[in-house]
């Protein structure tokens, strides 16, 4: 039922891995130069400032460089953020098919008369109920991801596209 879910779950965390462990691999030799060539500018400093006054103008060089890369990744992350709600959108409407989104509503209500069929009646539900409101964050969180994927009217409108839409033909005028 959720296979095509947890596939499209697992590519995604693996490509993210995959990715960020070439980047780090790539990245090692640049940050251990980096390493050695701060280490050596320290030592400039210190024979023509002073220790104390080396050090601070490496804490500032270094916190205006950290400043700068905060706002890079943030510009950055601020893009790929607009372009994944796009991709999302799109991914949402294909993994989830009607019978998925069917299962999905109708799946309460026969839980629901599960239990009350279930041997020990009353008793039964009322026992869930005291398991269900013991985890109730557990079960409020589940409640929120069961509503990202609960069709709304957009999803209807949203299904039509502007190429199946034809405009109205011209009345003749008589």
């Amino acid at each position: 039922m959720f296979a095509g879910l947890i596939n499209h779950a697992k590519t995604a965390a693996s490509h993210l891995v995959l990715k960020y462990v070439a980047r780090a691999s790539v990245a090692i030799p640049f940050v251990t130069a980096l390493g050695f060539g701060i280490a050596a500018m320290a030592v400039m400093l210190v024979e023509r400032f002073g220790h104390a006054t080396a050090y601070w103008i490496m804490a500032g060089g270094l916190a205006v460089i950290g400043i700068i890369a905060a706002i890079i990744v943030s510009v950055k992350e601020h893009e790929e953020e607009a372009a994944d709600k796009v991709a999302d959108q799109d991914d949402t409407k294909s993994v989830l098919g009607g019978a998925t989104t069917e299962a999905m509503v109708q799946a309460p209500i026969a839980l629901l008369g599960a239990l009350a069929t279930a041997p020990g009646d009353i008793t039964t539900v009322l026992k869930v109920a005291r398991v269900l409101g013991r985890n109730y964050p557990l079960v409020l969180l589940l409640v929120m991801i069961g509503a990202l994927f609960y069709p709304s009217a957009n999803d209807e409108q949203d299904d039509v596209r502007p190429d199946d839409m034809h405009p109205p033909s011209p009345r003749p005028l008589h």
